[in-house]
């Protein structure tokens, strides 16, 4: 195995010291709230498409993907892939309603389009999930981390230390460069990291088939990987991940990638209306092409690396680790560092800067109030992720969380959504929708103590969008708009139907 050494530091302190500088460098040319949230439409795709695709996974990936490759092989690219069609959906049926309804912030269109009172429940049910979502992955960081420093660290240095000191300094650089630059700031950065990741996921294939080959040749290093291999590890969906799962899956990024208010901000900051539809074919392409990459040293690694615990979640979520320590070069190991750091903090700096916007927009702040919400929305999921690393059982932990998105997130997600495509859906039942999904998936998971059915992540979904989809037909039956309502949600439709520089589009076709 290798190790970290002074090369690698140096590597680590120049990569957070070029994000810190580029929030410096944007902190000068941000003067409104538009420019900070929103980058005043006027930032292009290719730059937004890589953000999304960067605000779309997190060090959690190369930990527990790689888990997953290593243990069943070809599962994490299939579960990977079903993002593409996900993607493709939100381009084919969101991209454009949501650039055309953007008012402030990515849930401004829900007080027009549904009720104040919605719009006020979206977002405070919308904050403490955006915070347990990114404090997991920042714990994820430590994770890596953790396993990469025991090469450096002397056997006395406390490694929980060095996990704390990796939260709370990646923590406080995503507040600094996300405070001061905004969207901007986050955007570049974003890019940046984007090829940080890049050098390591185009290097470590190679070096893994290089290993495997034992000096005969990247050839012969992949023909020991496909006789070695166990039996059934190209199977793209094993159980537990059968084509059930998958589905699911694809159902959860599809809310996911349609409704996450990061994501919509990106598509609301394109110069255009291609250039939205541009950004969203582009988050395709890369989702598409990432996960063989991604995941085939985790594969291969079963071959090289032989014989880790299969049922030790430890010794699984350190794979990925393991693997570069192993293969990789002095210097690479920093770099690779700075990748796991990357994924998390593109997320982590997305979500800060949505959440701020959604909170701003919300009480009508000023660029001030925009940087105060971001540094408290920072600091919030620092403390949070500390707090998490309280408990014990963290993959116990995990699995809860999972099933907690699975009350929330189809309620949320699926009431967003049919508030722009649906004409027929009344204002009133939006609410009503997301209240009585929310309740029945509450009461579900309660049942779950008595009944573990209720309570895992896949059935509690099905349950908690099946109702929220009845409720959302049946309570438009039984709470009509009245005709002043049914007006203002048929101009709100006009609006987001009618294709950008459309002539059409003016006040007397909205008043008709």
């Amino acid at each position: 195995m290798g190790r970290i050494g002074m090369i690698d530091g140096v590597v680590i302190v120049v990569f957070f010291a070029a994000m810190i500088g580029v929030g410096v460098l944007f902190s000068r040319r941000e003067r409104s709230v538009s420019g900070f949230f929103g980058g005043d439409k006027s930032l292009p795709w290719w730059l937004l498409g890589i953000s999304f695709y960067m605000n779309s996974f997190s060090a959690l990936a190369f930990v527990m993907y790689s888990a997953l490759g290593y243990k069943y092989g070809f599962v994490p690219i299939t579960i990977s892939w079903v993002s593409v069609p996900a993607a493709l959906l939100g381009v084919w049926f969101l991209a454009l309603r949501w650039r055309r309804s953007a008012e402030g912030s990515p849930l401004s269109f829900i007080r027009r389009r549904f009720t104040g009172g919605m719009n006020a429940a979206l977002m405070w049910l919308g904050l403490p999930m955006q915070v347990l979502d990114s404090a997991f992955k920042l714990l994820a960081i430590g994770t890596v981390v953790g396993v990469m420093a025991k090469s450096a660290l002397p056997p006395e240095f406390p490694l929980e230390t060095a996990l704390g000191w990796s939260i709370l300094v990646s923590g406080l650089v995503i507040i600094s460069y996300t405070f001061m630059g905004g969207i901007k700031a986050t955007l570049v950065c974003d890019f940046i990291q984007f090829l940080v990741i890049l050098a390591v996921v185009l290097v470590l294939p190679f070096m893994c088939l290089k290993e495997l080959g034992g000096g005969a040749g990247m050839a012969a290093g992949w023909q020991a990987f496909l006789d070695k291999a166990p039996k059934g590890f190209f199977n793209p969906a094993p159980a537990p991940y059968d084509w059930n799962y998958m589905l699911f899956y694809t159902l959860i990024m599809t809310i996911s990638l349609g409704t996450t208010w990061s994501l919509i901000q990106r598509y609301q900051s394109t110069r255009s209306e291609r250039e939205a539809k541009k950004t969203g074919y582009f988050v395709a392409l890369l989702l598409l092409v990432g996960p063989p990459l991604f995941f085939f040293p985790a594969m291969a690694a079963r071959v090289f690396i032989p014989g880790l615990d299969l049922e030790c979640s430890d010794a699984m979520n350190g794979v990925y680790a393991s693997i570069c320590l192993k293969v990789l070069p002095t210097g690479m190991l920093g770099l690779v560092v700075a990748a796991m750091f990357s994924a998390t903090m593109s997320t982590l700096a997305g979500t800060y800067n949505a959440v701020a916007n959604v909170f701003t927009a919300s009480f009508r702040g000023g660029l001030r109030t925009a940087r105060v919400a971001t540094v408290l929305t920072g600091l919030i999921v620092i403390a949070f992720t500390f707090l998490m690393r309280s408990f014990q059982g963290a993959n116990d932990l995990f699995d809860v969380t999972n099933q907690v998105l699975s009350v929330f997130m189809p309620p949320i997600g699926i009431a967003m959504m049919s508030g722009v495509l649906f004409r027929r859906i009344s204002r009133r039942a939006g609410m009503a929708a997301l209240v009585t999904g929310i309740a029945v998936g509450v009461v579900s998971f309660a049942v779950g103590g008595w009944i573990p059915f209720f309570r895992a992540a896949v059935p509690e979904f099905w349950i908690t969008s099946i109702v929220t989809g009845v409720a959302l037909a049946v309570f438009s039956r039984l709470l009509p708009d009245a005709p002043q309502e049914r007006q203002e949600i048929e101009r709100f439709f006009v609006r987001i139907e009618t294709p950008e520089g459309d002539t059409a589009f003016n006040g007397t076709k909205q008043e008709r």
